[in-house]
Protein backbone atom coordinates (compact mmCIF):
# COMPACT_ATOMS: atom_id res chain seq x y z
CA UNK A 1 0.00 0.00 0.00
CA UNK A 2 1.20 3.35 -1.38
CA UNK A 3 0.11 6.57 0.51
CA UNK A 4 0.61 10.45 0.20
CA UNK A 5 3.52 9.87 2.98
CA UNK A 6 5.44 7.64 0.77
CA UNK A 7 5.05 4.67 2.23
CA UNK A 8 4.08 0.90 1.58
CA UNK A 9 3.33 -1.93 3.55
CA UNK A 10 3.68 -5.57 2.35
CA UNK A 11 2.90 -8.89 4.28
CA UNK A 12 4.60 -12.43 3.98
CA UNK A 13 3.88 -15.71 5.14
CA UNK A 14 5.50 -18.18 7.40
CA UNK A 15 7.16 -21.28 5.39
CA UNK A 16 8.39 -24.63 5.92
CA UNK A 17 11.55 -25.72 4.56
CA UNK A 18 13.02 -29.04 3.70
CA UNK A 19 9.62 -30.91 3.68
CA UNK A 20 11.42 -34.11 4.49
CA UNK A 21 13.79 -34.96 2.31
CA UNK A 22 14.44 -31.59 -0.06
CA UNK A 23 17.21 -30.17 2.20
CA UNK A 24 17.76 -26.73 1.28
CA UNK A 25 15.83 -27.02 -1.68
CA UNK A 26 12.01 -27.82 -1.22
CA UNK A 27 9.84 -24.81 0.70
CA UNK A 28 6.00 -24.60 1.42
CA UNK A 29 4.30 -21.49 2.09
CA UNK A 30 1.76 -21.76 4.76
CA UNK A 31 -1.37 -19.41 5.88
CA UNK A 32 -0.44 -19.85 9.46
CA UNK A 33 1.49 -16.68 10.30
CA UNK A 34 2.82 -13.74 8.57
CA UNK A 35 5.26 -10.85 9.54
CA UNK A 36 4.12 -7.26 7.92
CA UNK A 37 7.04 -4.93 7.16
CA UNK A 38 6.04 -0.92 6.26
CA UNK A 39 8.88 0.96 4.29
CA UNK A 40 9.16 4.74 4.57
CA UNK A 41 11.13 6.95 2.60
CA UNK A 42 11.36 10.14 4.89
CA UNK A 43 13.21 12.43 2.25
CA UNK A 44 13.58 10.47 -1.00
CA UNK A 45 11.43 10.38 -4.16
CA UNK A 46 9.41 7.11 -4.41
CA UNK A 47 8.52 5.64 -7.54
CA UNK A 48 11.74 6.75 -9.30
CA UNK A 49 14.10 3.76 -10.36
CA UNK A 50 17.12 6.22 -9.72
CA UNK A 51 15.39 8.55 -7.33
CA UNK A 52 18.91 9.43 -6.63
CA UNK A 53 18.88 11.84 -9.23
CA UNK A 54 16.48 14.20 -7.25
CA UNK A 55 18.49 14.28 -4.61
CA UNK A 56 21.62 16.14 -3.93
CA UNK A 57 25.04 14.01 -4.25
CA UNK A 58 25.88 14.44 -0.35
CA UNK A 59 22.74 12.46 0.45
CA UNK A 60 23.39 9.55 2.35
CA UNK A 61 21.28 6.38 2.81
CA UNK A 62 20.23 6.22 6.37
CA UNK A 63 18.01 3.35 7.57
CA UNK A 64 16.39 3.03 10.75
CA UNK A 65 14.44 0.04 11.93
CA UNK A 66 11.44 -0.54 14.18
CA UNK A 67 10.45 -4.18 15.43
CA UNK A 68 7.12 -4.64 17.38
CA UNK A 69 5.04 -8.10 17.43
CA UNK A 70 5.94 -11.65 18.19
CA UNK A 71 9.64 -12.13 20.09
CA UNK A 72 10.52 -8.27 19.32
CA UNK A 73 12.41 -7.99 21.75
CA UNK A 74 15.32 -10.17 20.22
CA UNK A 75 14.99 -8.83 16.82
CA UNK A 76 18.23 -6.70 16.38
CA UNK A 77 17.13 -3.11 15.35
CA UNK A 78 20.91 -2.22 13.75
CA UNK A 79 20.39 -2.70 9.47
CA UNK A 80 23.04 -4.67 9.43
CA UNK A 81 21.85 -7.22 11.68
CA UNK A 82 18.12 -7.35 10.56
CA UNK A 83 16.72 -9.62 7.95
CA UNK A 84 14.81 -7.01 6.97
CA UNK A 85 17.05 -4.32 6.90
CA UNK A 86 19.78 -6.00 5.45
CA UNK A 87 17.15 -6.34 1.90
CA UNK A 88 16.39 -2.61 2.08
CA UNK A 89 20.39 -1.60 2.13
CA UNK A 90 21.10 -4.25 -0.79
CA UNK A 91 18.36 -2.84 -3.13
CA UNK A 92 19.13 0.27 -2.20
CA UNK A 93 22.67 0.69 -3.28
CA UNK A 94 21.62 -1.16 -6.20
CA UNK A 95 19.39 1.18 -7.29
CA UNK A 96 21.47 4.00 -6.13
CA UNK A 97 18.51 5.18 -3.69
CA UNK A 98 19.74 7.61 -1.22
CA UNK A 99 18.00 9.50 1.76
CA UNK A 100 16.39 8.42 4.34
CA UNK A 101 14.84 5.02 5.49
CA UNK A 102 12.33 3.30 7.67
CA UNK A 103 11.88 -0.09 8.07
CA UNK A 104 8.56 -0.85 10.12
CA UNK A 105 8.96 -4.99 11.14
CA UNK A 106 5.41 -6.20 13.05
CA UNK A 107 6.48 -9.83 13.38
CA UNK A 108 3.63 -12.88 13.51
CA UNK A 109 6.58 -15.39 12.86
CA UNK A 110 8.35 -16.66 16.26
CA UNK A 111 12.20 -16.68 15.47
CA UNK A 112 14.37 -19.63 15.87
CA UNK A 113 11.37 -22.55 15.38
CA UNK A 114 11.49 -23.32 11.85
CA UNK A 115 9.02 -21.63 10.30
CA UNK A 116 10.78 -18.66 8.13
CA UNK A 117 10.89 -15.95 10.51
CA UNK A 118 13.83 -14.02 9.11
CA UNK A 119 12.32 -15.07 5.72
CA UNK A 120 9.39 -13.88 6.33
CA UNK A 121 10.92 -10.48 7.93
CA UNK A 122 12.82 -9.83 3.97
CA UNK A 123 10.21 -11.13 1.95
CA UNK A 124 7.90 -8.47 3.07
CA UNK A 125 10.53 -5.90 2.56
CA UNK A 126 12.18 -7.15 -0.78
CA UNK A 127 7.83 -6.40 -2.02
CA UNK A 128 7.27 -3.39 -0.11
CA UNK A 129 10.51 -1.59 -1.59
CA UNK A 130 9.94 -2.67 -4.64
CA UNK A 131 7.22 -1.46 -4.91
CA UNK A 132 7.66 1.96 -3.35
CA UNK A 133 10.33 3.04 -5.47
CA UNK A 134 8.64 1.77 -8.42
CA UNK A 135 11.50 -0.68 -9.69
CA UNK A 136 9.36 -3.42 -11.15
CA UNK A 137 12.02 -6.21 -10.35
CA UNK A 138 10.36 -9.80 -11.32
CA UNK A 139 9.92 -12.21 -8.67
CA UNK A 140 13.00 -14.20 -9.35
CA UNK A 141 15.16 -11.14 -8.57
CA UNK A 142 13.24 -10.47 -5.41
CA UNK A 143 13.90 -13.86 -3.97
CA UNK A 144 17.19 -13.41 -4.23
CA UNK A 145 17.26 -9.87 -2.50
CA UNK A 146 15.26 -11.73 0.11
CA UNK A 147 17.95 -14.47 0.25
CA UNK A 148 20.49 -11.63 1.72
CA UNK A 149 17.85 -11.25 4.86
CA UNK A 150 19.54 -14.76 5.53
CA UNK A 151 22.85 -13.75 6.72
CA UNK A 152 21.23 -12.31 9.68
CA UNK A 153 20.06 -15.10 10.97
CA UNK A 154 21.83 -17.73 9.22
CA UNK A 155 25.38 -16.35 8.58
CA UNK A 156 24.83 -17.44 4.44
CA UNK A 157 22.15 -17.51 1.97
CA UNK A 158 19.34 -19.46 1.97
CA UNK A 159 16.57 -19.63 -0.81
CA UNK A 160 13.92 -22.59 0.35
CA UNK A 161 11.97 -20.06 2.85
CA UNK A 162 12.30 -17.21 1.51
CA UNK A 163 11.19 -18.47 -2.29
CA UNK A 164 7.71 -20.12 -0.44
CA UNK A 165 7.46 -16.49 1.16
CA UNK A 166 7.70 -14.75 -1.72
CA UNK A 167 6.11 -16.69 -4.75
CA UNK A 168 4.31 -19.21 -2.27
CA UNK A 169 2.42 -22.46 -2.64
CA UNK A 170 5.31 -25.19 -3.18
CA UNK A 171 8.81 -24.08 -4.53
CA UNK A 172 11.91 -26.28 -5.77
CA UNK A 173 15.27 -24.09 -5.76
CA UNK A 174 17.42 -25.38 -8.15
CA UNK A 175 20.48 -24.22 -9.95
CA UNK A 176 22.16 -24.94 -13.77
CA UNK A 177 26.43 -25.69 -14.56
CA UNK A 178 26.61 -22.32 -14.39
CA UNK A 179 25.21 -21.45 -10.82
CA UNK A 180 22.46 -19.46 -12.17
CA UNK A 181 19.13 -19.43 -9.84
CA UNK A 182 15.70 -21.12 -10.61
CA UNK A 183 12.52 -20.98 -8.53
CA UNK A 184 10.09 -23.60 -9.67
CA UNK A 185 6.41 -22.76 -7.77
CA UNK A 186 4.04 -25.51 -7.84
CA UNK A 187 0.59 -25.08 -6.58
CA UNK A 188 -0.86 -27.30 -3.77
CA UNK A 189 -3.95 -29.49 -3.92
CA UNK A 190 -6.42 -27.74 -2.11
CA UNK A 191 -7.17 -30.44 0.12
CA UNK A 192 -3.50 -30.39 1.51
CA UNK A 193 -3.91 -29.55 5.18
CA UNK A 194 -1.06 -28.68 7.58
CA UNK A 195 -0.72 -28.89 11.39
CA UNK A 196 2.66 -27.28 12.80
CA UNK A 197 3.01 -27.44 16.63
CA UNK A 198 5.67 -24.75 18.24
CA UNK A 199 7.23 -25.91 21.19
CA UNK A 200 8.05 -23.60 24.20
CA UNK A 201 11.56 -23.95 24.60
CA UNK A 202 14.50 -21.78 24.21
CA UNK A 203 16.53 -22.33 21.36
CA UNK A 204 19.73 -21.09 20.71
CA UNK A 205 20.99 -17.64 19.07
CA UNK A 206 22.27 -18.47 15.21
CA UNK A 207 20.01 -21.64 15.79
CA UNK A 208 20.33 -22.66 12.27
CA UNK A 209 23.96 -22.81 12.82
CA UNK A 210 23.73 -25.36 15.61
CA UNK A 211 21.26 -27.22 13.81
CA UNK A 212 23.90 -27.44 10.65
CA UNK A 213 26.62 -28.67 12.76
CA UNK A 214 25.10 -31.74 13.87
CA UNK A 215 24.85 -32.91 9.89
CA UNK A 216 26.96 -36.15 8.57
CA UNK A 217 29.76 -35.15 6.35
CA UNK A 218 29.29 -38.09 4.50
CA UNK A 219 26.24 -40.34 3.96
CA UNK A 220 25.63 -43.84 2.75
CA UNK A 221 24.79 -44.07 -0.69
CA UNK A 222 21.52 -46.07 -0.38
CA UNK A 223 20.49 -42.97 2.15
CA UNK A 224 21.02 -40.74 -0.78
CA UNK A 225 19.67 -42.78 -3.07
CA UNK A 226 16.23 -42.98 -0.87
CA UNK A 227 15.98 -39.13 -0.14
CA UNK A 228 16.12 -38.41 -4.24
CA UNK A 229 13.42 -41.57 -5.13
CA UNK A 230 11.16 -39.60 -1.81
CA UNK A 231 11.99 -35.74 -2.79
CA UNK A 232 10.80 -37.30 -6.81
CA UNK A 233 7.63 -38.60 -5.17
CA UNK A 234 6.83 -35.22 -3.54
CA UNK A 235 7.22 -33.32 -6.40
CA UNK A 236 5.21 -35.42 -8.27
CA UNK A 237 2.42 -35.47 -5.52
CA UNK A 238 2.46 -31.62 -5.96
CA UNK A 239 2.27 -32.21 -9.67
CA UNK A 240 -0.24 -34.92 -9.81
CA UNK A 241 -2.46 -32.93 -6.97
CA UNK A 242 -2.31 -35.75 -4.35
CA UNK A 243 -1.94 -35.42 -1.13
CA UNK A 244 -1.09 -39.19 -0.18
CA UNK A 245 2.38 -38.88 -2.69
CA UNK A 246 2.97 -36.32 -0.71
CA UNK A 247 2.48 -37.68 2.51
CA UNK A 248 4.28 -40.95 0.61
CA UNK A 249 7.27 -38.77 0.28
CA UNK A 250 7.95 -37.14 3.55
CA UNK A 251 10.38 -39.39 4.78
CA UNK A 252 13.79 -38.39 5.38
CA UNK A 253 16.95 -40.62 5.91
CA UNK A 254 19.29 -38.02 5.79
CA UNK A 255 18.81 -34.66 7.93
CA UNK A 256 15.96 -35.84 10.14
CA UNK A 257 17.94 -38.94 12.04
CA UNK A 258 20.59 -36.72 12.75
CA UNK A 259 18.47 -33.90 14.36
CA UNK A 260 15.65 -35.22 15.85
CA UNK A 261 17.51 -35.83 19.46
CA UNK A 262 17.62 -31.85 19.04
CA UNK A 263 13.86 -32.16 19.89
CA UNK A 264 11.80 -32.94 23.28
CA UNK A 265 9.53 -35.61 22.28
CA UNK A 266 10.06 -35.66 18.40
CA UNK A 267 9.31 -39.67 18.98
CA UNK A 268 6.17 -38.54 20.92
CA UNK A 269 4.76 -36.24 18.46
CA UNK A 270 5.66 -38.13 15.69
CA UNK A 271 3.69 -41.43 17.03
CA UNK A 272 1.05 -39.31 18.32
CA UNK A 273 0.28 -37.38 15.40
CA UNK A 274 -0.06 -40.22 12.96
CA UNK A 275 -2.38 -41.95 15.21
CA UNK A 276 -4.94 -38.79 15.33
CA UNK A 277 -4.88 -39.07 11.58
CA UNK A 278 -1.99 -37.46 10.02
CA UNK A 279 -0.33 -39.60 6.77
CA UNK A 280 2.75 -38.11 7.63
CA UNK A 281 5.20 -35.91 10.81
CA UNK A 282 8.71 -34.06 9.98
CA UNK A 283 10.48 -31.76 11.30
CA UNK A 284 9.68 -27.96 10.03
CA UNK A 285 12.89 -26.33 8.74
CA UNK A 286 15.53 -26.87 11.46
CA UNK A 287 12.61 -27.43 14.16
CA UNK A 288 12.06 -27.49 17.18
CA UNK A 289 8.73 -27.02 15.51
CA UNK A 290 7.13 -30.09 13.68
CA UNK A 291 4.61 -30.45 10.92
CA UNK A 292 2.01 -32.75 9.96
CA UNK A 293 0.33 -33.89 6.18
CA UNK A 294 -3.15 -34.09 5.93
CA UNK A 295 -5.61 -34.79 3.19
CA UNK A 296 -9.01 -32.29 4.70
CA UNK A 297 -9.47 -30.62 7.31
CA UNK A 298 -11.64 -33.59 9.40
CA UNK A 299 -9.03 -34.78 11.82
CA UNK A 300 -6.96 -30.89 11.95
CA UNK A 301 -7.98 -30.52 15.41
CA UNK A 302 -7.27 -34.24 16.74
CA UNK A 303 -3.58 -34.15 15.20
CA UNK A 304 -2.89 -30.65 16.72
CA UNK A 305 -4.29 -32.09 20.34
CA UNK A 306 -2.16 -35.14 19.81
CA UNK A 307 0.82 -32.73 18.41
CA UNK A 308 0.23 -30.80 21.38
CA UNK A 309 0.36 -34.19 24.07
CA UNK A 310 3.50 -35.06 22.39
CA UNK A 311 5.40 -32.49 23.37
CA UNK A 312 3.83 -32.33 26.56
CA UNK A 313 5.20 -35.80 27.28
CA UNK A 314 8.69 -34.36 27.15
CA UNK A 315 7.51 -31.43 29.90
CA UNK A 316 6.84 -28.26 27.24
CA UNK A 317 4.07 -26.79 26.50
CA UNK A 318 3.33 -25.65 22.57
CA UNK A 319 0.97 -23.77 20.26
CA UNK A 320 -0.72 -25.34 17.30
CA UNK A 321 -1.89 -24.63 14.21
CA UNK A 322 -4.00 -25.71 11.43
CA UNK A 323 -3.60 -24.43 8.31
CA UNK A 324 -3.14 -24.07 4.36
CA UNK A 325 -0.65 -23.68 1.66
CA UNK A 326 -0.46 -19.72 1.32
CA UNK A 327 -0.23 -17.78 -2.23
CA UNK A 328 2.87 -16.18 -0.98
CA UNK A 329 3.41 -12.17 -0.21
CA UNK A 330 1.19 -9.90 -0.86
CA UNK A 331 0.99 -5.38 -0.83
CA UNK A 332 -1.85 -4.29 1.32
Amino acid sequence: MKDSDSSCTAVAPCSTANFGPGFDIFGLALDALQDTVTIKAESADPGRQNNSASLSRKDKLTISIEVGGEGSKIIPTVPENNSAGIVVKKMAADFDIRGSINVSVNKGVPAGFGMGSSAASAAAAALAFNELFGLKVEKSKLVEYAAEGELASAGTRHYDNVAASVLGGFVIVGSNRDQNLVFTSLEAPTNLVLVVAVPSMEVPEKKTGVARSVLPKAVPIESAFQNVSNASIIVAGFGLKNVELIAYGIHDAIVEPARKHLIPGYEAVKRKAQEAGALATTISGAGPSMISILDGEACGKSVASAMAAGFNEAGLKSRTFVCRPSLGAKIV
